[in-house]
């Protein structure tokens, strides 16, 4: 039932790791058409999953055992559902008579993970189970998308029973609204012909809805600055005229200024996470705000809504689109570069200088031209990645966000790989964040998946030790990593191909030689130990006071 259900739902590809809860399933496995990629670790598995959905819009899959199987998805689930990214995982369980007698490898995974996932199942009967397989690839992919499990106790597995594919799914209080309700639009509509200094303000659920185009003609012809969150980079071309890059903590100092002084700031598919917003009573203080979300309990959670819109953002866009006439703001515009030219400058590269973190990034964004799907692990070089690779298409970024999840990017880059196998697959990543699942170059050579890892390596836990050097004198507590492992050697004990620069002349030689190699590849970039991410919007500070590192 369980893999016939997944063939119908087109499932294509399988992340994860077998033990004895799971026999059963995994022997169904054995004689399916569908390609199961076993990871080293189940954490893998479910970033992997993660990593494919994000970059290809369908649910990724993920089958784990029961016991430290299951509880070791918790992390990705987490990661999952603070970026709604749809999953439908499915976990070994217990036969049903053991359930709660603490036998071995029980734990239970239904309570542990009802806060952090969509919904989920304990399946208590066969006959339940083909329509809680269609209801979970729908609550996962429908509304705001998010990860769905299913607990399979070993019985159930065993049992058999008639399979009865439900054609459609009906929930009793689960009514996704898709369709704005026009009275709202029109106040949007509006609201933009008033505007003399609009900010439009992007996050995931832009590129959730695949609104990317719609949100380009809106920015045209309103003229529109456009500002995104880390989730929503990959909506909006980076080098246009009107990208304002990043906003928040570590935004663009053109962006944080221009939402401080905008009067219409218009929200899309995003949340107004603290991140972003800074000090909360602070944050665009003197502008009308329009929020279009999918979720109504995101609406008024955060800030103040003049203008609330529920509904899925391409749908909403499509019909503000059809009133919202050309307008132009070139004394705004003007202020916009004024901005950009008074902002320090990021890094100055020496030729024979150390090696800059930011140069690298920028190199990769060069020797890619813009069009490489790039993951990263979470930290400074995910920061600096925001910063310096201006992305150009939709699903071309895979981060962790809401939950800052370290680990998250190599595993992630090997799903979004066999999600999309003909494009480059970077993994930009921190020499702390990529040892968490270091273990999936196993994978990666396994099944020859070629991805490309540039380790930004420091020798620190770097966004940490930032920290403690500026709000802590320099009292760097537990945050220097070392000089080990080296990870050249680390790549060839896999069987993979490592490489490494030190300086400024060598980088693009690596990249391209990486670039070149068929198979995963390991770049390990030595750079300047401390460096730091600049601006920063120090904490309970409002995003137009930051610390623009010409301070220093």
């Amino acid at each position: 039932m369980v893999i016939e259900a997944l063939k119908k739902e087109n499932v294509d590809v399988i992340f994860g790791y077998p033990g004895g809860a799971v026999l059963n399933l995994y022997d169904r496995l054995y004689d399916a058409d569908i390609r199961h990629v076993l990871t080293r670790h189940e954490q893998a598995a479910v970033h992997a999953a993660d990593g494919y959905a994000r970059v290809t819009g369908r649910p990724g899959v993920v089958f784990a055992t029961s016991g430290p199987g299951a509880t070791n998805l918790v992390t990705g689930i987490a990661t999952a559902y603070m970026d709604s990214v749809p999953l439908v995982l499915i976990t070994g369980q217990v036969s049903s008579p053991l359930i709660g007698t603490d036998a071995f490898q029980e734990a239970d995974i239904f309570g542990i993970t009802l806060p952090i996932t969509k919904h989920n199942y304990l399946v208590t009967e066969i006959a339940d189970l083909p329509r809680i397989m269609k209801e979970a690839f729908y609550l996962a992919t429908s509304g705001r998308c998010g990860p769905v499990l299913i607990d399979l106790p070993k019985d159930i597995q065993q049992a058999e029973g008639e399979f009865r594919y439900p054609k459609t799914v009906q929930i009793p209080g689960y009514n996704p609204t898709y369709d704005g309700h026009l009275g709202q639009i029109n106040r949007a509509i509006k609201a933009l012909a008033r505007a003399k200094k609009p900010v439009l303000y992007v996050g995931g659920g832009v590129v959730s809805s695949g609104a990317d185009q719609l949100l380009l003609e809106l920015a045209e012809r309103t003229e529109a600055p456009v500002t995104t969150t880390l989730m929503g980079l990959s909506a909006f071309p980076g080098c246009h005229p009107l990208a304002l890059g990043m906003l928040g903590m570590h935004g663009t100092y053109w962006a944080n200024i221009a939402v401080n002084e905008a009067d219409l700031l218009v929200a899309i598919g995003a949340r107004f996470d603290d991140r972003v917003t800074g000090k909360l009573n602070r944050f665009a203080q003197g502008a009308k705000i329009v929020h279009i979300d999918i979720d109504p309990a995101e609406i008024g959670k955060n800030v103040r809504v003049d203008v609330p819109i529920v509904g899925d953002v391409k749908r909403v866009l499509t019909e503000l689109l059809k009133k919202t006439e050309a307008k132009q703001h070139p004394d705004w515009l003007a202020r916009i570069e004024e901005l950009k030219n008074c902002a320090p400058r990021g890094y100055c590269q020496e030729p024979d200088g150390e090696l800059l973190p930011q140069f690298v990034i920028e190199s990769i964004y060069r020797e890619t031209k813009g069009e490489a799907v790039i993951t990263t692990e979470v930290g400074q070089h995910q920061m600096w990645t925001a910063q310096y690779y201006k992305f150009k298409n939709l699903r071309s970024l895979a981060s962790s966000g809401g939950l800052g999840t370290m680990g998250y990017g190599f595993p992630a880059s090997l799903g979004a790989q066999l999600g999309r196998p003909e494009e480059t697959v970077f993994c930009i990543a921190g020499d702390g964040s990529f040892q968490m699942n270091s273990q999936e170059l196993a994978t990666a050579v396994n099944y020859n998946i070629p991805v490309k890892v540039a380790i930004i390596n420091n020798q620190y836990l770097g966004m940490v030790r930032q920290w403690q050097q500026i709000f802590f004198q320099r009292r760097y507590s537990s945050v220097a990593l070392g000089k080990g492992p080296d990870f050249v050697k680390l790549a060839e004990a896999y069987g993979a191909v490592g490489l490494r620069a030190e300086k400024a002349a060598e980088v693009a030689v690596v990249l391209r030689q990486a670039m070149a190699t068929p198979g995963p590849v390991v770049m390990d970039f030595r750079v300047r130990a401390e460096e730091n991410v600049f601006p920063m919007v120090p904490p309970n500070c409002p995003t137009c006071e930051m610390i623009r590192g010409d301070e220093e």
